[in-house]
């Protein structure tokens, strides 16, 4: 589960340019607009990421006018979004310990208070994001969750992965698809749920028009393709498509539930046909800082429109616990002109 909310300290402050309200306080990767004089470095606090859902609370409040959200399926709260304030960027919500009687105590920097506060990730339904399709159950166990945790909230990331071997990836933005063949079982599926085989399926239709079945029960191998799906009618279609594609970028052996390696994903894909998220750099060692990164995740699709940002692995599992590294860096331009 996505940690929303957590208890972190104000690395520094900076004055904004013609604001005598106003500061620039920086929380881990992120910066994130503050009262003047509210805060001074070293202070905790409560930090809620972007896409955070609020609830409705006497506490939040002064976010009506800008963040206040209802729908069925939200219900009613405030959804953090990343916004200017006098021309500097804000990326989440940082309040106070003070505002949070309930979360007296020993709570230590990094703790997670989402649940606490119930504090939930701002989403649509599956279906009515995608139109992927009828839902018929949930997602089969042993399949992870396509969802990549950003750098700026876990910036060890960059640390770990240091002088190690990598490769970058454009994100492309559409909605999560996971096609999967185990002991003769074939399946597809969004970021949660499964779907039916019927004609309201665009990733079905997919599947079937790739004979991905045959060709998988070819390959021998219990495997999970996931990617990105996009085209027509599916998110805001900012890849301009005019037929849906798959963009892949993990294969996952589902007898040890291990990703493969870029190698492994290239050759898998080679022979079902399927396309690849576009491969933007891949070194021996990796160098960046932060905001390299940043900078790096900025640039525009082949059809013009700002891009999403970018996904940094590891080629090979490193660090403490002999695992990928793997985290997404997004494209604050693209954030900040993302409509509702």
């Amino acid at each position: 589960m996505r940690q929303l909310a957590t208890i972190q300290q104000i690395k520094s402050i900076e004055p904004i340019v013609n604001s005598d309200f106003l500061e620039l306080a920086h929380v881990m990767g992120w910066q994130c607009v503050v009262k003047k004089g509210e805060f001074v470095p070293g202070d905790r606090g409560v930090y809620f990421e972007v896409d955070s859902f609020l609830p409705l609370d006497e506490r939040y409040a002064f976010l009506q006018k800008t963040s206040y959200r209802k729908n069925e399926f939200m219900g009613e709260g405030y959804r953090i979004k990343t916004m200017t304030m006098r021309g500097a960027l804000s990326q989440g919500l940082f309040l106070a310990l003070a505002n949070f009687p309930e979360l007296a105590g020993t709570m230590a920097e990094g703790d997670d208070v989402t649940e606490l506060l119930n504090v939930r990730k701002w989403e649509l339904p599956e279906a009515i994001s995608s139109g992927s399709g009828t839902i018929i159950g949930n997602k089969p166990h042993g399949i992870p969750t396509t969802d990549e945790s950003r750098v700026q909230s876990n910036e060890k990331y960059l640390e770990t992965l240091d002088g190690n071997a990598y490769y970058i990836t454009t994100k492309m933005d559409g909605t999560s698809c996971t096609i999967y063949y185990k002991d003769g079982e074939f399946g597809v599926c969004g970021r949660n749920f499964a779907y039916a085989d019927d004609d309201e399926s665009a990733m079905w239709k997919y599947a079937h028009k790739f004979a991905l079945h045959d060709k998988m029960k070819e390959l021998g191998r219990n495997i999970a393709v996931q990617g990105e799906f996009c085209g027509e009618g599916i998110q805001k279609n900012r890849l301009k498509l005019f037929e849906p594609v798959l963009y892949v970028f993990d294969v996952v052996d589902l007898d040890t539930t291990r990703y493969m390696g870029l190698e492994g994903i290239i050759e898998v894909t080679d022979k079902l046909g399927l396309s690849r998220v576009p491969l933007e750099e891949e070194g021996d060692s990796f160098a960046y800082t932060l905001d390299m990164l940043l900078e790096k995740a900025k640039g525009k699709y082949p059809s013009g429109l700002g891009k999403e940002g970018i996904v940094v692995r590891s080629k090979e599992n490193i660090g403490p616990y002999n695992s990928r590294i793997s985290f997404k860096v997004l494209n604050n331009d693209f954030l900040l002109k993302e409509e509702e």
